[in-house]
C-alpha cells in the first residue's frame, strides 16, 4: 500500500520545512513494514510539496504511525498536510 500526503508550504519555509520532513522519514523508515519514501515538488506549483510512502500493508502503515519517537517527530509534521485522504491500495492494471 502507498501514502500520498501533501503540504502547501511557502518557498521561503522549504529549507526548514525539509529537514522537519527528514527527520520524520528517518524515523518512520525505522518502523517495520515500512518500504520506501519520496518527497518531490509539484511542477505547475513550487510551493506544493509531496511526500510518498510505501509499506508492506495498511496494518504496517497505521502502526507505524504509533510509536512514541514516530509522534513526537513525525505527527506533527503530518498534522500540517493538506486534509485529504491519503492511504491507498495498490491495484492490477
Amino acid at each position: 500500500m502507498f501514502v500520498v500526503i501533501r503540504f502547501r508550504v511557502g518557498e521561503s519555509e522549504q529549507a526548514g520545512f525539509g529537514e522537519r520532513l527528514q527527520a520524520a522519514v528517518d524515523v518512520l523508515a525505522q518502523q517495520k513494514g515500512f518500504v520506501a519514501a519520496r518527497t518531490g515538488r509539484n511542477v505547475d506549483d513550487p510551493e506544493l510539496l509531496a511526500l510518498t510512502l510505501e509499506f508492506e500493508n495498511v496494518g504496517s502503515y497505521r502502526r507505524a504511525l504509533s510509536p512514541y519517537d514516530v509522534k513526537l517527530t513525525a505527527v506533527p509534521l503530518l498534522s500540517q498536510a493538506i486534509d485529504e485522504p491519503t492511504a491507498y491500495e495498490d491495484l492490477p492494471i
